[in-house]
C-alpha cells in the first residue's frame, strides 16, 4: 500500500437500510447514499421482505452513491460490507453485491463489524480521540470503552434496545405519523407533551440494563386509561436515566474526558440533555453524531473499511461469510 489516497465504496445491509457510502483515506466522505425499507403501518420488520427490498434498490443505490461522488468504478480501491452482526437474509445481500463487485472490478474486499463502524465514524465525523461510547439504536443499547486493541462492552441491554422500546410502544398504541413510518420520533414528540409521570419499574443491573418489564408495565396502564402522553413521557424519562447511570458510572469507572454519543437514538434531544448534564458533572467534553450519520448508512462501513485496509487487513472472497452475532470485542482494532 502506498501513502496516496485510498478510495472505499462501502455497503451497509444489516436491517432495513440498504446504504451505500464512498470514502477516501483522509477520512473525506464523498457520497452516502440509502433506502431504507418501510413497512406498512401496523406491520413490524420481516428479515425476508427487507432483503428482497435491498436486492431491488441496490443498483440504484449504487448509481447514485458513484454519481454524487463523481467516482468511476475503476478507481476505487477497495470494497467493504457490512459483515455482522445483524439479520441473516439482509447481511448476504449485502454481501453477495460487494463481493460481485470486488470480482469484476480485481480489488480487496473488507469485511467491516457494523458496530465498529458506528463508533469509528462518530469518531471520525466529531474528533474524539478516547471516549467511553454509549451506542443505542433500535437494536443496540451498549456502553464501549477501547481497551488494549479491543472495543469491551462495560455494560448492555439484558433484552430489548432502548429504541426498539420506544418503537414498540409505539406500535401496540397505534402512534402513526403519516409523514414518518416509525414511530420512534413520534413517540418522542408525545414525550414531550406529558405531564404526569407514571412511576415504572426501572431495572439496572450491575452495568446492564433491561426494559423490556417496563414496557409490559406501561402497556398495562396504557389499557387501565392512562394518557398516552403521560406514558410515552414516563417511558422516556424512566429510561434514559437508567441508561445515563451507567453511562456515568463507566465514565467515572474509566476516567476518561470524553463521552461519544452515536447509533440511530443519538438524535433523541432529552438523552443528548441529560448525558450533557452528566458530563459537565465530571469536566468532560460531551461528543454527539451528526444525524446523517447516526442511524445505519454506507459511509461509516466505507471509513472502516479502510482503517482496516491501512492496517493490513482485508477478507478473502472464500472467507466472507456473514457473522449474524459478531460481537464487537471479538474485533481487533489495530488501527488504535
Amino acid at each position: 500500500m502506498t501513502s496516496n489516497r485510498v478510495l472505499c465504496l462501502g455497503i451497509e445491509g444489516t436491517a432495513h437500510t440498504l446504504g451505500v457510502g464512498i470514502a477516501d483515506s483522509q477520512g473525506r466522505i464523498l457520497a452516502n447514499v440509502k433506502d431504507s425499507y418501510i413497512p406498512p403501518f401496523g406491520k413490524g420488520l420481516h428479515p425476508r421482505e427487507m432483503a428482497q427490498h435491498h436486492s431491488e434498490v441496490v443498483g440504484k443505490v449504487l448509481e447514485d452513491a458513484l454519481r454524487i461522488s463523481k467516482v468511476k468504478p475503476r478507481e476505487l480501491n477497495l470494497i467493504a460490507f457490512s459483515m455482522g452482526p445483524g439479520l441473516g437474509p439482509c447481511l448476504r445481500t449485502a454481501a453477495t453485491a460487494a463481493r460481485a463487485l470486488s470480482t469484476y472490478l480485481r480489488i480487496p474486499l473488507a469485511g467491516v463489524n457494523h458496530m465498529v463502524a458506528h463508533v469509528e465514524i462518530g469518531k471520525l465525523i466529531t474528533g474524539a480521540k478516547d471516549p467511553v461510547i454509549l451506542n443505542v439504536s433500535g437494536g443496540t443499547t451498549q456502553i464501549i470503552v477501547l481497551e488494549k486493541g479491543r472495543y469491551r462492552v462495560f455494560g448492555e441491554t439484558l433484552d430489548i434496545a432502548l429504541g426498539n422500546c420506544f418503537d414498540k410502544f409505539g406500535r401496540e398504541v397505534h402512534l402513526h405519523d403519516p409523514n414518518n413510518p416509525w414511530p420512534g420520533p413520534l413517540f418522542e414528540k408525545m414525550a414531550s407533551k406529558g405531564t404526569k409521570y407514571i412511576p415504572l419499574p426501572y431495572t439496572v443491573k450491575g452495568m446492564d440494563l433491561a426494559f423490556s418489564g417496563m414496557l409490559t408495565y406501561a402497556l398495562n396502564k396504557f389499557k387501565e386509561g392512562e394518557r398516552i402522553e403521560d406514558l410515552c413521557y414516563s417511558i422516556q424519562e424512566t429510561a434514559l436515566a437508567m441508561v445515563t447511570e451507567v453511562t456515568e458510572r463507566a465514565l467515572a469507572h474509566t476516567e476518561k474526558k470524553e463521552l461519544l454519543l452515536t447509533g440511530g437514538c443519538a438524535q433523541n434531544k432529552r438523552l443528548q440533555e441529560m448525558l450533557n448534564i452528566m458530563v459537565k458533572d465530571h469536566d468532560a467534553k460531551f461528543y454527539v453524531v451528526p444525524s446523517e450519520v447516526a442511524t445505519d448508512n454506507g459511509a461509516m462501513i466505507a471509513w472502516t473499511g479502510l482503517l482496516a485496509y491501512k492496517s493490513g487487513i482485508t477478507t478473502p472472497i472464500e472467507k466472507s461469510f456473514v457473522k449474524r452475532k459478531w460481537r464487537i470485542e471479538n474485533v481487533s482494532i489495530p488501527w488504535k
